[in-house]
């Protein structure tokens, strides 16, 4: 079993480009019920991810009004630079990161290209039903 068949695909979580304010990303967020959300360039180039822990921290140590947050770039509060994994990565390379980084979810890329999302959920499903 491969990273590319249990991933989310692209329409199952939240993927917003780079110019979409914060408020947008959280309603994204709330709409798919999944707790990060990808920004990508106009290519699906990977730019960052923003996750609800990291939001949380972010608005307890910003030093302005919370309705100001709203409108910023979500880029401006986003994980630049987060752990992504390759789609064809084996699951146990995947659950491995996960473990090692106390993370629910990685981004699956290609060529730096977001083509899913690796999912802590569906990812212990598949593999308790493949036993």
């Amino acid at each position: 079993m491969n990273i590319k068949d249990v991933m989310l695909s692209l329409d199952k979580f939240p993927v917003v480009t780079k110019d979409v304010i914060f408020k947008e990303v959280l309603e994204e967020m709330g709409n798919k019920k999944l707790g990060i959300a990808c920004v990508v360039d106009e290519n699906y180039k990977l730019l960052g991810i923003l996750t609800d822990g990291d939001i949380r921290r972010k608005i307890l140590s910003i030093q302005k009004p919370l309705s100001s947050i709203f409108i910023d770039d979500c880029l401006d509060h986003a994980i630049l630079s987060p752990k992504t994994i390759s789609i064809d990565d084996p699951i146990i390379m995947a659950v491995n990161l996960m473990g090692e980084n106390k993370i629910w979810d990685l981004p699956v890329v290609e060529n730096g290209i977001l083509k899913g999302l690796l999912h802590l959920h569906p990812l212990v499903n598949s593999l308790l039903k493949s036993k």
